[in-house]
């Protein structure tokens, strides 16, 4: 058990404060996205954005939520874990509800890729946390590399379908303006 005050997984701070660092930091360029998406919203535009970006910045979220759990000064690094295992659990709830959702958005059919990076993945790591955290007992170094491993599979997932958006926007302002445009 660490001494009181002192980081829960000393050995493992340097990863946190980088996955953590960068989950912030793109869970702020989300914001940047969404505000840029706004500018041509359409009648289903809030659908699609609940289905496909809010989970994004939510794994973002949980991402640095882990890390920021798992470099804080706990008294017994079993609470850690617990913490990382019930994240884990609402995790794999909110993985049901991003299909919900991704299901009921008309103005665009998700694909396969859609689905295993939006909703497969996620859930996996999800799954990973619930495991790693409230079952393998005495946080192991299993554990310990489960849950970073969880931890950066969310931040890839994240950096993957942020792109995703990026450039489905991008495509889709290039097709409106040049139908838009004169013929020559």
């Amino acid at each position: 058990m660490p001494e009181a005050g002192a980081p829960a997984l000393p050995e493992w701070e340097s990863f946190y404060v980088i996955v953590g660092s960068s989950a912030a930091a793109l869970t702020g360029l989300m914001f940047v996205v969404i505000t840029l998406v706004a500018e041509r919203r359409g009648p289903q535009t809030g659908r699609a954005i609940g289905a496909f970006a809010s989970p994004t910045v939510v794994h973002f979220c949980a991402a640095l939520l882990v890390s920021a759990v798992l470099s804080a000064p706990w008294r017994s690094v079993a609470t850690a874990a617990d913490v990382v295992g019930v994240m884990g659990l609402l995790g794999v709830g909110y993985a049901a509800i991003v299909v919900r959702r991704a299901r009921a958005v008309s103005v665009y059919r998700a694909v396969l890729e859609d689905w295993v990076w939006h909703a497969l993945l996620p859930l996996v790591a999800y799954v990973d946390f619930a495991i790693a955290g409230l079952c393998l007992e005495g946080f192991s170094a299993g554990a310990q590399f489960a849950i970073a491993g969880g931890t950066v599979l969310l931040l890839l997932c994240g950096i993957h379908n942020a792109w995703d958006a990026v450039t489905y926007n991008a495509l889709q302002s290039g097709e409106t303006a040049s139908r838009d445009d004169p013929p020559p």
